[in-house]
């Protein structure tokens, strides 16, 4: 896996604390991490330029997880936030990686790369926060995990073409405006090796709790803040996904909300543990039913990289 300038793929030279490329694209080393984002696109989460401000401090990774946990894994989860007794490391639905190398974008601290390694794959983990990023690194050394981790865009991925056995993203490009999200799967099929596999968690337009949630908080109209959920409809997600990475398949994730996971139920309170078993019961029901994913409320895509 080679590191690649996010704006026109040329290879990248160690300057002190700075990488540069042949056409002269610098980007700052912080704490041994590459800092891999372009300036002049317009950001799809704040915690960008936070992060790069406050590059030279310091973040103490488990009070960052503490704090960004219902973030990360969702509302069911926002009573840990400052009392997280373990990290929740869900099981990623993905068959045993025998050293294929993983890429997970949009990672935060790093809940999913900790699972594709523990399932064996080679992992490589980029977020655009930088204090995200530290504390990915920090968990990883916690619990003996190996993994790399990078600051870039999901929009322009700093890799050569071809380099991916599996691509992974989960709850990001709900939040990113159709644009972003669209040129982002552009890019997920570009670094994929052929006949490799992506999966993409998304937010079911038609599910029962997200057309509740539609008409609560904006009576159907278009998101207001940077971060909020963009719900895509079934048809539109393979449709865009067919076409930038290659044939897609739908399955549930979930229903009645978004991101709690089974192996976390040890953390939740009882009645948020009735909701994830009622929901994974709905799960395998649509293994039999698969016209059910139509009415999840998060559901999979995965698709195969058409070969060259």
């Amino acid at each position: 896996m080679e590191v690649t300038c996010p704006r026109d793929r040329c290879a990248l030279t160690r300057e002190e604390d700075e990488l540069v490329c042949t056409a002269g694209h610098r980007y700052p080393v912080v704490d041994g991490i590459p800092v891999l984002l372009v300036e002049e696109d317009v950001p799809t989460h704040g915690a960008c330029w936070v992060s790069l401000e406050r590059s030279a401090q310091q973040t103490d990774t488990d009070a960052f997880v503490q704090g960004a946990i219902a973030a990360t894994c969702g509302h069911l989860y926002r009573h840990l936030i400052g009392n997280l007794p373990a990290y929740p490391i869900p099981e990623i639905r993905l068959p045993p990686g025998d050293g294929k190398l993983f890429l997970e974008v949009g990672c935060n601290w790093g809940r999913w790369c900790v699972s594709a390694a523990r399932r064996g794959y080679r992992v490589v983990g980029i977020d655009p926060s930088l204090d995200a990023i530290r504390a990915a690194r920090r968990v990883a050394d916690e619990l003996g995990v190996d993994a790399e981790y990078l600051v870039a865009d999901a929009r322009h991925l700093p890799f050569t073409d071809s380099s991916f056995d599996v691509v992974f993203s989960y709850s990001v490009f709900q939040h990113f405006t159709r644009a972003s999200a669209v040129a982002g799967f552009e890019e997920l099929g570009r670094v994929l090796k052929p006949s490799g596999l992506s999966l993409v968690q998304m937010a079911n337009a038609w599910g029962i709790r997200s057309l509740f949630n539609q008409l609560r908080e904006r009576r159907f109209r278009e998101p207001r803040t940077l971060f909020d959920v963009r719900y895509w409809s079934p048809r539109e997600l393979r449709r865009e996904l067919d076409r930038a990475v290659g044939p897609t398949e739908l399955s549930v994730d979930g229903f009645l909300t978004l991101n709690p996971q089974p192996a976390d139920l040890p953390l939740l309170p009882r009645r948020y543990r009735a909701l994830v078993r009622l929901s994974e019961a709905y799960r395998a029901t649509s293994r039999r039913l698969p016209w059910l994913v139509q009415a999840a409320d998060s559901v999979y895509a995965a698709s195969r990289r058409t070969p060259f």
